[in-house]
Parts: C-alpha cells; structure tokens; sequence
C-alpha cells in the first residue's frame, strides 16, 4: 500500500511545470554540445579524482572533449554507488538512447556520438526543457553581464554580488564595476550610485533575485558612514595592498548596502551561508571547497531584524546546519528555507531535512528544490530524485501517519516543489 500509495504522489508530482529558482546554466549555450559537458560536471571530475583519477589526466587545458570522456568513464566504476552515478544514467537513457546499466570503456563512444548527433539539432534544448517540465529557470550573472540575447522570461537574470562584497580591492572588479555602471568609482558615494545603477539595471530586464555565497566567518554589520568612508577609500586606493580591517569594513558595508537596495527594489536576497573556499589546494576544478560546521545562523541576526521587508531564501553547505536553518524560519517571517545545496544534496540528507522542514516550518516558507545545474540536461535526473524523496515522505508522514488524504498530501507538494517559487520571487 506505501508503495502505491508513493508512486500516485509522485505520478501527481512529476506532472507539475515548474521553475528552477537557482541554477548556473548560461542561456546562450544552455544545453549540452557533447557527452563531455556531461561528465566534465564538477561531482564527476571531483569524485573521480577522489577515487584515484590524477587531476592532470582530466583536467588538462589542452585535453579534448572525446579524450576527456574517455579517461573519466575508466575511472567511473567505483562511482556506480553515488547517487551522482544515477544522475547520469538516467540522463544517457532519456537524451542518449543508451540502454545499459554501465557507462564502461566498451559502450562510451557510441553514447559520445549520440550526444553529438543529438546536440546539434536547433531546438536541442528546447527538448530539453520540455522532458524536464521545466518552464523557466533563474541564472547566476555576475554584476556586469550584459543580460541581452536571450529570453528573459525563459532564462531569469539574477544579480550574483560575490565580487562586489569581497573581491572589489582588486582592480578588475573596479574596472568592471566602472564599465557597466558608467560611474568612476573614488569614494563610499560614487559607490552607492554604481550600485543603483546596477539594481535598476537588473530590475529592468526581469531579474527576481539578488544572490550571494557567504564563507563561514562572515558576520554581516551596519558599518558607520565615517568608517565606510575610510574603509572603501583605502580599498580603492591600494587594493590588495589594503589593510584586512579595512577590507572586511568595506565588505560589511556593501553586503548591507546591497541587502537596503533589495528593499527598495522589492528583490529576495539569496544567501549561500558556509563554503570554506580552498580546503582541498590540490583538487579539480570547484572539487576544492567544503562545509565548516562552525558556521551559526546567529551571525546573521542583526540582518534579520533590521530587514523586514526583505525575504532572505537561506541555503546551508550542511544537513548539520538544517536544524538551525529551521527553526530560523520558524520565528523569522522574512527566513525561508531554500533547497539542499551541494553537499546536503543526497537522498539521505535531502530525506531527513525535508522532513524536519516540513514539521517544523509554515509551508508557504519553503523552496523545496533547485538544481545548481550547469547543463540542462540535468534538470530532469536532480528533480526527479528529490520528487521521489518527496513523495515517500509525503506518503509514509502525511498520509500514513497522520491521515491526511492523497489530494491533500499532493498540494502541499505541489505547494514546496512549485507554487512558492512562484510567490517568493515574483514577476
């Protein structure tokens, strides 16, 4: 009867059209050329290399695609556990006519010519996105993208603000920030006006979001304008070269700046709270970085309190963190919870923080899911897996334990998996 009783759910789940409120896919080349984008995504690189593959056997500048595929399938086999692995497969099946259960030396190249032939069709991602059910997705663009040539309604633009909080002492961040605002940046308000230029920018071609990813020891502050002042003439002054305090006050000041311009803008400000950059130096390529546990949600109770208006979708590296996360958004009404990122997105960590979220948090007050995805291609293996996670605790938690009906259990998963995105990041 459980299992029945899961698969009507997911079967109801697996019909909604949804939106992708998070995603890195570059809307000019969004789906996949070959089999090479595929497995040159950073989990395959990264756990390949973990599993014994020698970083410059995959990660060469002057490796070639076909080549490429061929030395990462020979170190897939101890894989095959991950659910990474499973991505995979399901992607070969649906896009690539592949009918195997192993990617291996003696089947690869007959996939790889597929995804070519496949590939070049004009409306390939087009196909894409309809086996996905995914009728719109959020981008990650970087301050000065120049947003034009491509569908906005399709592809949402989001303000990705990195480099501004903690990069702008260096001088091609300057630059940048001088080419797309018009304005030559001296001092704290010749600042203030490149970054409206920026917003309104952004606002006007559609974009629903204002993002950041935040390093555990970050612990965001009202900086006084007289310490701004000093703070971000010194940074412009000398760059590299300016003092950490100096350097961590011009940061402050900016993450505040940029969390009063989603204010006055009306924008949800996204926070990526916890990546420690760098702990592996000798990884591949985004195999680098990992969650610390001593990041507290705490360090960000004066941003709470003091933007109301502001909804703050919160996304944490670790299932360790969930609890927190949850009962953030328990008494926040501006805290929402947001995904399972990077290392919580697995079935087992995905299975018990949702659960733990669903108990704990107002249903209006979570996003289920995002993909993070940097191919389309992947849309369709990462939301299926957590359909499926969502259907089993909707079944075994709602249904079964507490009574409630089919119909019932499916609108709330329709409400986290799709209508909340809709709501929370509004048009």
């Amino acid at each position: 009867m459980s299992l029945e009783l899961r698969n009507r759910i997911l079967d109801a789940l697996q019909a909604l059209w949804i939106i992708d409120p998070h995603t890195h896919i570059n809307p000019h080349a969004p789906a996949s050329s070959s089999l090479a984008d595929i497995l040159g995504y950073h989990y395959y690189t990264e756990l390949a290399h973990s599993a014994g593959a020698p970083k410059s056997e995959v990660e060469h500048p002057e490796l070639d695609p076909r080549t490429k595929v061929q030395r990462l399938v020979q170190y897939l086999g101890p894989l095959e556990n991950t659910i990474q692995y499973s991505w995979l497969i399901e992607i070969l099946r649906t896009y690539y006519g592949f009918d195997d259960e192993y990617l291996t030396l003696e089947n690869w190249e007959a996939v790889y010519e597929s995804s070519l032939h496949r590939a070049v069709a004009p409306d390939w991602a087009d196909q894409v996105l309809q086996r996905s059910r995914l009728e719109a997705l959020f981008l990650t663009n970087d301050f000065d993208d120049p947003l034009e040539g491509w569908d906005t309604t399709r592809y949402i633009p989001c303000l990705r603000t990195d480099d501004l909080v903690f990069h702008l002492r260096s001088g091609g961040v300057q630059e940048r920030l001088r080419s797309a605002s018009g304005i030559d940046v001296a001092d704290r308000q010749s600042l203030d006006e490149a970054l409206c230029v920026l917003f309104e920018r952004f606002k006007s071609r559609g974009a629903r979001a204002c993002a950041i990813s935040l390093p555990p020891d970050f612990q965001p502050a009202l900086t006084t304008a007289a310490r701004a002042d000093t703070a971000i003439e010194n940074l412009l002054r000398l760059g590299v070269e300016a003092s950490e305090s100096d350097q961590r006050a011009a940061a402050h000041y900016l993450f505040w700046t940029l969390a009063d311009l989603c204010r006055q803008y009306q924008l949800p400000f996204d926070l990526m709270i916890g990546v420690n950059r760098g702990v592996y130096s000798a990884g591949v390529y985004q195999g680098r970085d990992l969650y610390d546990s001593r990041v507290s949600l705490i360090q960000y109770k004066q941003l709470f309190n003091a933007f109301p208006e502001v909804t703050f979708p919160i996304s944490v590296l670790a299932s360790v963190t969930n609890q927190e996360l949850a009962s953030y958004a328990w008494i926040f009404p501006n805290v929402v919870t947001n995904g399972h990122w990077w290392y919580s997105n697995t079935p087992t960590w995905i299975e018990h923080d949702l659960s733990a979220r669903l108990e704990a948090v107002p249903c209006t007050k979570q996003i289920g899911y995002y993909s993070d995805m940097y191919k389309l291609e992947f849309a369709l293996p990462k939301f299926n897996m957590y359909r499926r996670i969502l259907a089993k605790v909707l079944a075994e938690r709602y249904v079964i334990d507490r009574g409630w009906s089919e119909e019932r259990a499916v609108a709330l998963g329709q409400t986290i998996l799709k209508s909340n995105t809709a709501r929370i990041f509004p048009t």
